[in-house]
């Protein structure tokens, strides 16, 4: 079974920075094996049908604006896996979940940008692939169920989002974002933990701050990708940085056994809250 990984991504200036998020990405490989490719599902690319990434060389794309030019000049050279991608749209096709081959499409900065610190070197073929903002969560879950069985045991799934991500809340001191973010955060975790995939699934029902957390959903809907992907092994938190004053940047790693060091408690020992089921 293929290793299953959540990641928050957050600004692409991510990519510049030596921080905490970034040490937290650099712990996460002593626990991954090496895998032969990864197949990585962005928030940032939305299609119905599933597509996928069929280049021999996908291009780093620069999907963003108003940033520094040294962030522009960042070159992310992983060779794409075609073969892959044509394996992985044939099964899911099979299964009922139509995929089609886009051969223009690059990595966005929701792939490279924490490969970037993973995998620094760009030599293991990647994949991208997307979500679909016309489906809901469930149908994400199930779509990392199929997923996973479409995968070799030598592949590694990221799934890239953010636990939280309200930009318009990034953008100055607003009252109360510490309080829905923290809660918010701590919620997931909760349920994460708990492996409550069933109450994670009605989490805008369920989650405290949860509209505020997330006015659009494409940036949680990849956490229930690794849901379904990682169908009955318990996640590992990695990271519990809020960047952006409303960005949380949980990382989780979907282990077959525990993982000693992984992240237990949110950050400057806040302790955790219960709202709701």
């Amino acid at each position: 079974m293929a290793q299953v990984l959540f990641i928050s991504h957050g600004s692409p200036m991510e990519a510049l920075h030596q921080g905490e998020s970034a040490s937290a990405w650099l712990a996460l490989t002593s626990h991954l094996e090496r895998p032969a490719r990864i197949v990585v599902v962005s928030a940032h690319w939305s299609s119905f049908p599933t597509r996928l990434t069929g280049s021999q060389q996908p291009a780093t794309m620069h999907d963003f604006s108003g940033f520094p030019e040294s962030l522009y000049a960042l070159d992310y050279p992983a060779p794409g896996h075609p073969q892959l991608a044509r394996e992985i749209a044939c099964r899911l096709s099979a299964a009922g979940l139509q995929s089609w081959i886009d051969p223009g499409q690059g990595l966005d900065h929701g792939m490279w940008v924490p490969l970037r610190h993973l995998y620094p070197e760009a030599d293991i073929p990647v994949v991208g692939m997307s979500i679909s903002v016309r489906h809901d969560p469930d149908w994400h879950y199930r779509l990392g169920r199929r997923l996973a069985q479409a995968l070799e045991d030598d592949t590694l799934l990221i799934c890239s989002g953010s636990i939280t991500h309200n930009l318009s809340d990034t953008r100055g001191p607003e009252e109360g974002v510490s309080g829905y973010v923290d809660a918010f955060q701590s919620w997931i975790s909760h349920r994460m933990a708990s492996r409550d995939d069933a109450t994670l699934l009605e989490y805008r029902r369920w989650a405290p701050g949860a509209v505020r957390a997330h006015p659009t959903e494409e940036h949680l809907l990849p956490l229930f990708v690794a849901l379904g992907a990682g169908d009955s092994r318990e996640p590992q938190r990695f990271n519990a940085v809020v960047s952006h004053q409303a960005l949380a940047m949980d990382a989780y790693l979907f282990e077959r056994a525990p993982i000693e060091h992984a992240f237990e408690t949110p950050r400057h020992g806040r302790s955790l809250v219960s709202v709701g089921r």
